[in-house]
């Protein structure tokens, strides 16, 4: 039997989107699933605390967002335009695949500006290909090194913050959307169930004796791609760069052999760890590009156990939580969340499921 996209919509009101994180990152809520019992407990998310032990492994997505919005004006017209940053495509000649709007008007040849406050032009582009009907590879012309060049982009970009948040980007976002252990520059967009750990969390989870383990999945924009296909099994996933070394699989396949908890933090996170199963189902070191695309029935072979936000319908992330928790659970986990009001999506509550 086929998995149908209808069978994970649902009616979010829109008010419990989050347009601002908590004011502490660990003092969001948490609900707190059970899948052998179907117990569903209401926390605040620093009680995560309770459910981890010595031993037990998780596994964070140390990516680290790039304020990849850049707003600037093209050559003789002087017409605003929006340059979303994708990824580098090659950094000796500045190359980057990018998505422009409007993008009638941005054209192969055409020359892109982009000014400071003061208003003096620190970075120009030149449109060198079209990708697709918003896509296109600018080139910077850009002379200095690639330190400087980055620092130009971090003091013109702006915090590129899903359009599902009504608001621009501010001050609050360049710290807030950003895990607190993130080192890895590469995201346009954060694994954000990792936004809920604060420095007095992670030290707590390490005086308590639990092993972090570290991985990099840069998070691309086909995160929020919308499903069109009703048949799950005809949907492609965007690939996404990922690398798990030798270290983390060290510490997640010593947990596992030991029978203590591995728990995946973020979609990410899983994602990554199930693109590296070796034959005997223990994580292999590896390196490269991943489309996995998770969805029921699906048999996990690493995690016992997830952290995640609330989704919003019909999207990759809620359809893999329903692989993980079962959907007849998490249908009936994300009834409650909406009645109690969580706060939905990058900046909202959370979810552990056990």
């Amino acid at each position: 039997m086929r998995t149908k996209l209808s069978q994970f919509n649902f009616e979010l009101p829109e008010e419990l989107i989050a347009e601002y994180p908590t004011e502490r990152r660990d003092e969001s809520r948490l609900m707190v699933i059970h899948r052998e019992t179907g117990k569903i407990e209401h926390k605040v998310f620093k009680d995560m605390l309770e459910y981890f032990d010595d031993g037990d492994a998780m596994i964070f997505n140390n990516t680290k967002v790039f304020p990849a919005r850049l707003y600037g004006r093209k050559e003789k017209t002087g017409a605003s335009i929006e340059v979303f940053l994708l990824r580098e495509l090659n950094n000796e000649v500045r190359l980057w695949d990018v998505l422009v709007d409007p993008a009638r008007k941005i054209r192969v040849g055409n020359k892109l500006y982009f000014s400071d406050k003061d208003d003096n032009d620190v970075l120009i582009a030149e449109v060198v290909d079209n990708t697709t009907s918003r896509g296109r590879t600018i080139r910077f012309l850009y002379e200095g090194t690639d330190d400087e060049f980055q620092k130009e982009l971090s003091i013109l970009g702006n915090t590129p913050l899903p359009k599902y948040i009504k608001r621009n980007s501010e001050e609050i976002d360049r710290e807030r959307y950003q895990t607190i252990y993130a080192k890895e520059l590469g995201a346009v967009a954060a694994p954000t169930a990792g936004l809920h750990f604060s420095r007095e969390l992670m030290k707590r989870l390490e005086i308590k004796g639990i092993e972090f383990a570290e991985l990099t999945l840069h998070v691309g924009l086909g995160t929020f791609r919308s499903i069109d296909v009703e048949d799950l099994s005809k949907h492609k996933m965007d690939a996404e760069y990922f690398r798990i070394l030798q270290d983390a699989s060290d510490k997640v396949n010593k947990a596992l052999k030991t029978k203590k908890q591995v728990c995946a933090v973020g979609t990410t996170s899983m994602r990554s760890i199930e693109s590296a199963v070796s034959a005997d189902d223990i994580l292999k070191p590896a390196e490269g590009w991943t489309n996995k695309f998770i969805y029921p029935p699906y048999e996990f072979s690493i995690a016992t156990s997830m952290i995640t936000n609330f989704h919003l319908p019909k999207s990759s992330l809620y359809i893999m939580v329903n692989a993980f928790g079962g959907q007849d659970l998490m249908k009936e986990a994300y009834q409650q969340a909406i009645k109690e009001k969580y706060r939905f999506f990058s900046y909202g509550d959370a979810m552990l499921i056990l």
